[in-house]
């Protein structure tokens, strides 16, 4: 019998969607990639295939995650984005082999190299985070309203105000809590 795994959380912009690997950062955080061919399913899911991936690649990957999700929440914050998570950023923006390509339907898409690396993946998360966090895109960095969460998230709503990384998850979550608290405060 196959192991489960947590699904996984897919939202619209691959580098904030990436750091939802990992969930619930400030409660019982949940692994959603907690073996390297799950890995490899996330990646395919956002037209990123590659061919295998190892033990240390996932290590990458992570480690990845976790520099985008620390420069992220710093640009939310409006704080000074950590100097070794730029760097790794960095470091795996250049190390990959990937180019933009335009579909007739005019949507870009990515082309990892003839043998598909975890490392070529990786190079285009980390460009999409570079144009996130530096402000390229329409949209603001936001932290998630949930306390045991607090995933950085992009909020392209019209008017930036969104308070959940996800409302299907966090902000129903939230709205039952608050619903549970009033149903308990009012008598009858």
């Amino acid at each position: 019998m196959r192991a489960r795994f947590p699904e996984f959380r897919l939202g619209k912009v691959l580098a904030t969607s990436f750091t939802a690997t990992l969930t619930e950062r400030q409660g019982e955080p949940v692994e959603r990639i907690p073996a390297p061919h799950r890995l490899v399913d996330w990646l395919a899911v956002y037209g990123l295939a590659v061919d295998s991936c190892t033990p240390a690649q996932l290590d990458l990957a992570r480690e990845l995650r976790e520099s985008i999700h620390a420069a992220a929440t710093a640009a939310a914050t409006q704080d000074a984005l950590p100097v070794s998570a730029v760097q790794v950023i960095n470091d795996r923006s250049a190390q990959g082999r990937a180019a933009a390509v335009l579909t007739p339907e005019g949507e870009r898409r990515w082309r990892l190299g003839s043998v598909s690396r975890v490392e070529d993946a990786l190079s285009v998360i980390a460009a999409d985070a570079i144009g996130i966090i530096a402000g390229e895109r329409d949209g603001k960095l936001a932290l998630c309203a949930s306390p045991t969460c607090r995933a950085a998230f992009f909020d392209t709503s019209q008017s930036r105000t969104r308070r959940w990384c996800d409302m299907n998850t966090c902000g129903n979550r939230q709205k039952k809590a608050r619903f549970q608290a009033n149903r308990r405060e009012t008598p009858g």
